[in-house]
């Protein structure tokens, strides 16, 4: 019997990233989630069965950024998700990009807390991801970033 389900990656950033991340986790319902973070112990602490823990860098660490390339392609390879969702940050980001290399369809929901204007992360995800969202409406144009409205 074969599993009829898409495959989602639902991955981020701990702290308010992932905050958000589990807010929006209810609208995985009816997929095969796993669920990546950059806090081992969240796995635990929110009961997922499939969970990984992902190292944590950003763009002033270029030599972790460059070993989370081979880590985040490892754990695309393992899930082979049909859909990537992130709310940041940079390990969020280069899952994003592995599903756009691969043919994912990948989402990006910008932080709440970036509301003067997209984070780095968001305006990079401009460029690869399928489609980004802004939790800001003065944020939100007619094409990209989209706002629907704020997880918060």
């Amino acid at each position: 019997m074969t599993n009829d389900k898409p495959t989602l990656l639902a991955v981020s950033s701990t702290g308010g990233h992932w905050e958000q991340l589990m807010l929006l986790s209810p609208a995985f319902e009816g997929s095969d989630t796993w669920y990546a973070c950059t806090d081992g112990e969240q796995g635990k602490r929110h009961k997922l069965g499939q969970f990984v823990a992902i190292k944590d860098y950003n763009q002033n660490q270029p030599l972790k950024m460059l070993a989370g390339l081979w880590e985040t392609f490892r754990l695309y390879r393992r899930v082979k998700p049909d859909v990537i969702i992130s709310t940041g940050a940079a390990p969020g980001l280069l899952c994003l990009v592995w599903g756009r290399v691969f043919g994912a369809k990948t989402i990006w929901v910008d932080s709440v807390a970036n509301s003067e204007q997209l984070s780095l992360s968001g305006r990079l995800a401009l460029k690869v991801a399928t489609v980004v969202y802004t939790q800001w409406e003065h944020l939100g144009g007619t094409s990209a970033p989209v706002f629907r409205g704020s997880i918060l």
